[in-house]
């Protein structure tokens, strides 16, 4: 007869307890991810975060698309520095399977259930897959206006078969919401970081909101006992401040950092 060693978990039990500890710790992280006032904080409670999730390591990108020709990256790293390196160096963010996923589609799944059949793609996985991403959960965070600005939560392992246990569900559920904190807290840092370095005023908001609300100069004059073309000439400086070609733009790009 073989007998088990005193520190055995034959049921299982000690595994599952030990899971739902983390998973309740992960749930007490998340209103702390939307009020952590700096980014050392968030990296922080990121970090724990990846840890309660059982995985090894984990990626956070936030894509923002301000227009056609121009699109800006944020990211949280909770892994060998050798990988945000060289997924810069290498620009993988134009190639990368993961991202494009959560471009098209708002449901988490693991990597092994993506169709990677291109080159790229090939030589992606194996680059990633040496930085202890052999195995990993993808949890998109969409927002409310669609493919201009998307985020994506990578939680990897270097044990291939890591998300494929029991406990996968909630793991799966609470990526998800971790994925969409994390985004928030992203755009809210940006919203601010536009605000103060364009020097946006309360009357520029005013403005956007009125051309939002598809008034023209002659409308927004009356409303404000000012001359239309003084109105153009506010929208003209407001461009200017955001970097727009025009008033519809302008409007594009407050909506896209949440001013509007």
């Amino acid at each position: 007869m073989r007998h088990l060693p005193s520190n055995a978990d034959p049921s299982g039990l000690v595994s599952r307890e030990r899971a739902t500890v983390d998973n309740v710790r992960v749930l007490q992280l998340l209103p702390l991810l939307t009020d952590a006032i700096s980014s050392g904080e968030v990296m922080s409670l990121f970090h724990e975060a990846v840890v309660g999730l059982g995985a090894d390591v984990g990626v956070f990108l936030s894509c923002v698309r301000d227009d056609a020709t121009r699109t800006s990256f944020r990211s949280l790293w909770a892994c060998d520095p050798a990988w945000p390196a060289e997924y810069a160096s290498q620009r993988w963010f134009e190639h990368d399977p993961w991202l494009r996923y959560a471009s098209c589609d708002a449901e988490p799944t693991r990597s092994s259930n993506l169709v990677c059949s291109s080159t790229k793609d090939i030589a992606f996985i194996r680059a990633v897959a040496e930085h202890g991403f052999a195995s990993a959960l993808i949890a998109p965070a969409p927002s409310s206006v669609g493919l201009s600005r998307v985020g994506v939560l990578c939680l990897g392992s270097a044990d291939p078969e890591r998300f494929e246990g029991e406990n996968y569900p909630q793991v799966r559920v609470l990526a998800r919401a971790l994925a969409m904190e994390l985004h928030h807290s992203i755009a809210k840092s940006m919203r601010e970081e536009l605000l103060q370095g364009v020097r946006l005023t309360e009357a520029d908001l005013q403005l956007l909101r009125c051309e939002a609300a598809g008034h023209n100069s002659k409308v927004i004059g009356a409303a404000m006992s000012l001359e239309a073309k003084t109105i153009d000439s506010r929208f003209q400086r407001l461009n200017a401040k955001l970097g727009a070609p025009d008033r519809r733009t302008a409007v594009r790009i407050a909506r896209l950092y949440g001013l509007l």
